[in-house]
């Protein structure tokens, strides 16, 4: 009875481990059937993208960042043939050793020890199997998404417009920030000269009959107002240079205009010359081609 059960354990745990084996062959399958389908997915992608391309047409920049994505591809293609082959070769063998193992369970030729050794190489197997499927599908994942992420053609003009339009609101800024930075500093020295008149006027008025009627208060009255006057000079110079340097420059300026203005001038007047020597060649061409014609005629007959 004991050689029985014992007997009974071995084939019970040989049909589980031939079970295993075929639902890893089956799940190996499946794997390499979805690998290729994504394959398929991949080239569908691949021939919409080169219809786009050869459509709308394709920035230099963009196509070769396109070329190593599709050397990658190629790659990837080649690697996935090579994992097909050995995974081909791999279920192969594993159906020959299913085969073998039905065979030797049902004459009870197998031990038990054998039954996990044989099981443990075959989950080795598939576990390694499936690595690498794993790592195949997400290089095939990651190269769809960098395709995917390139701009097209219509999306690149799209891009320059914006940013030609973003770089024109900036001047626009910049020239409009300037002007109130000028305008703030020209009020804030007004708002100084006020305020020192103010003072000014204020000191006078409260001490000036004080000051007056005394000779010394009359002359500390005039070095102050001599004070002030210097100072008050000291500033307006200070500003007229500042005004003369604005005044260097907007001369600077009118003179490149007016420099501008006349190589305008000059190259709508070559301009107009040579449309006009354009047009006198024309009419002169038309003139000898009626002249030849004329006198190829005048031979025939």
């Amino acid at each position: 009875m004991g050689n029985e059960d014992s007997s009974e354990e071995v084939c019970s745990s040989s049909g589980d481990m031939v079970t295993n084996l075929k639902a890893s062959i089956r799940e190996l399958s499946g794997k390499v059937r979805e690998q290729n389908q994504r394959k398929c997915d991949v080239r569908d992608k691949l021939q919409q993208l080169r219809e786009r391309i050869n459509a709308e047409g394709v920035d230099v920049s963009v196509q070769e960042e396109l070329i190593p994505l599709l050397r990658s591809l190629k790659e990837l293609e080649k690697h996935e043939s090579e994992v097909r082959s050995k995974c081909d070769a791999k279920r192969s063998a594993l159906e020959d050793a299913v085969c073998d193992l039905e065979e030797r369970v049902a004459k009870g030729e197998i031990p038990e020890e054998d039954l996990d050794v044989l099981l443990a190489e075959s989950l080795d197997h598939l576990t390694s199997a499936k690595k690498e499927l794993a790592a195949t599908l997400r290089d095939i994942v990651s190269l769809k998404r960098q395709i995917d992420d390139v701009p097209c053609q219509s999306e690149l003009l799209q891009y320059e417009r914006r940013f030609s339009e973003l770089n024109v609101c900036i001047q626009e800024k910049l020239q409009q920030t300037r002007k109130l930075y000028g305008t703030y500093n020209a009020l804030l020295e007004i708002k100084d000269l006020m305020l020192k008149e103010i003072s000014l006027l204020n000191s006078i008025g409260s001490q000036f009959q004080d000051v007056i009627g005394t000779p010394g208060g009359r002359v500390k009255l005039i070095d102050s107002m001599e004070g002030v006057m210097k100072g008050i000079q000291q500033k307006l110079g200070k500003v007229q240079l500042g005004l003369q340097e604005e005044q260097r420059r907007c001369d600077a300026s009118t003179e490149k205009y007016t420099a501008a203005a006349a190589e305008q001038r000059k190259c709508y007047t070559v301009l107009r010359a040579f449309q006009e020597e354009c047009t006198r060649n024309d009419r002169l061409r038309s003139q000898l081609s009626a002249i030849s014609n004329t006198t190829g005629s005048k031979q025939g007959m």
